[in-house]
């Protein structure tokens, strides 16, 4: 995964990842195992991201179908309105070994919604495929005033096994066209490219070259494709597509790397590059991957919550904070201030915790303070922020940068984490050591993107345009039978998503 995910590799800027799976081992045992705990899947993927700085914000499971998306801790204020849908297509809508799952969300103020899918297999259900996406996109309905249909989203990505083939070709033309990398006799009769042309709702999205062979199907543990039986024709059928929300005419920016393409509204998408992994073999698909930046105006640049901390805790009276909300802020009485190792792993992986209460006289102050008492505190020394959890919203609204903690005591076990949801965080060597008292709101700066860079854009304040970067790929079955991917965009000129509404109203700092 480390591999996959290019950390090894990375410049350490990219800003969020986006990992979708299809067919993880849903068996009954299985299942009830993951009810109890967290899935393997969620595990190992916390346990490699946690520790560069990437906390999980939401996940979403039906069955064999998982979507899990992370962020770098210092957005996570600025992510609002985060819900997920499923939808089950298999037997007729009852079971859920195919369909689809998703993740909304305001980022910045613009939205964005992730869709993975598991479409019908085999050569003949080309139009079943379809029917079943446009099932998906009816049938998933978020809550709110705007952007209540995937397609209603500024941006919408959508990935997975799509189960898409190769039409009329025989199986030695089409070998002979991936043995001497002639993919283009390929694509044109590839049936999503084909259903491009005819089907009203794929109107707008687009996708990278295919320039990787066919990701399916191969006999397990090789790279030669299928010699059993039933010897499957080869085929794209892991695949990542993106779709802009036509606000305004496209234009269409020259003279940049990869794949560029834009609004005139400002929000703008470039892809640095569309890959698979012939590496992996303990499936018969191969992993696919993509890189992408988001580039936009601001619309949110305020946290609701800010949180003052001192640079350093030396002593227990040092624990204390204090908090300024945000105007438009609704708070309850049961947001609460958690403590976390820096490397936390999602908002429920928390050292210690206190709660933002609210008294009557509250109402007329501009500052609040908590205290820390003994039994929140860490033993030992690290490096740890504090976040301000919404009730109301589900998700941190505010985050300090890392100061450091350093009590007075030779033990140095670290308190165990306090999430019943989630196992504790491991001690993984973290590499972040900034000591700002903000996200660095000041410190971001745009920078070229080569094929696998991204820009790091620290919390903005002052910033008018903002560069996001993150990291899809499509992973495929593992050794328990188990398909990932990793969603991400692709190239053309841009279009509105079909069928999606044109409306220009864009959800507020509120969400």
């Amino acid at each position: 995964m480390t591999s996959l995910l290019g950390l090894n590799v990375g410049d350490g800027n990219t800003d969020m990842y986006i990992i979708g799976l299809q067919e993880v081992n849903s068996m009954i045992n299985k299942r009830l195992k993951d009810v109890l705990f967290t899935d393997q899947w969620s595990e190992v993927c916390m346990e490699r991201l946690s520790p560069f700085g990437y906390v999980l914000v939401t996940s979403q499971r039906m069955q064999g179908l998982l979507l899990l998306v992370f962020a770098k801790y210092f957005h996570l204020p600025f992510l609002r309105g985060v819900q997920t849908e499923t939808t089950r297509t298999g037997l007729g809508g009852y079971w859920g070994n195919k369909g689809g799952v998703s993740a909304r969300m305001s980022v910045f103020g613009h939205t964005i919604c992730f869709l993975n899918c598991h479409l019908p297999a085999h050569m003949e259900n080309s139009d079943q495929r379809m029917e079943d996406f446009e099932s998906i996109l009816q049938q998933q309905q978020f809550e709110g005033q705007t952007a209540t249909g995937v397609l209603d989203h500024d941006l919408v990505f959508w990935f997975g096994d799509l189960n898409f083939r190769i039409d009329d070709l025989d199986m030695q033309v089409v070998k002979s066209a991936i043995d001497n990398n002639k993919f283009s006799i390929l694509w044109e009769k590839d049936q999503l490219n084909m259903a491009k042309d005819n089907e009203t709702v794929l109107e707008g999205f687009q996708e990278g070259p295919l320039k990787f062979p066919p990701t399916y199907k191969f006999d397990i543990g090789t790279n030669t494709y299928d010699t059993s039986g039933k010897k499957r024709k080869p085929a794209w059928t892991d695949r990542i597509l993106w779709c802009l929300r036509a606000t305004a005419p496209p234009s269409v920016s020259a003279g940049k790397p990869g794949s560029v393409s834009g609004l005139t509204s400002g929000t703008k998408v470039t892809q640095h590059g569309y890959r698979s992994h012939m590496e992996y073999t303990v499936s018969d698909h191969k992993p696919v991957s993509s890189i992408f930046t988001l580039q936009f105006q601001y619309k949110v640049d305020i946290p609701l919550v800010t949180i003052i901390v001192a640079d350093e805790w030396n002593s227990i009276a040092d624990a204390t904070a204090k908090f300024k909300l945000a105007p438009n802020y609704s708070r309850s009485s049961w947001d609460w201030i958690g403590l976390y190792k820096v490397g936390f792993k999602h908002h429920k992986d928390y050292v210690g915790y206190v709660w933002a209460k609210q008294e009557e006289a509250d109402f007329l102050r501009q500052e609040h303070e908590v205290i820390f008492t003994e039994e929140e505190l860490p033993k030992g020394s690290g490096d740890f922020i504090l976040g301000y959890y919404s009730n109301n919203m589900s998700s941190i609204v505010g985050v300090t940068e890392p100061f450091q903690i350093q009590l007075p005591t030779s033990d140095l076990n670290t308190s165990s984490s306090d999430s019943s949801d989630f196992s504790s965080e491991d001690d993984s060597t973290v590499h972040m050591k900034t000591r700002a008292r903000t996200p660095s709101p000041h410190k971001g700066k745009n920078h070229k993107h080569h094929s696998h860079s991204h820009s790091r854009s620290s919390s903005p304040a002052q910033a008018n345009i903002k560069e996001l970067s993150a990291t899809a790929a499509s992973l495929s079955n593992t050794i328990a039978g188990e398909r990932a991917f990793i969603g991400q965009p692709a190239e053309g000129s841009s279009k509105a998503c079909g069928s999606g509404k044109k409306d220009e109203n864009v959800e507020d700092s509120s969400m």
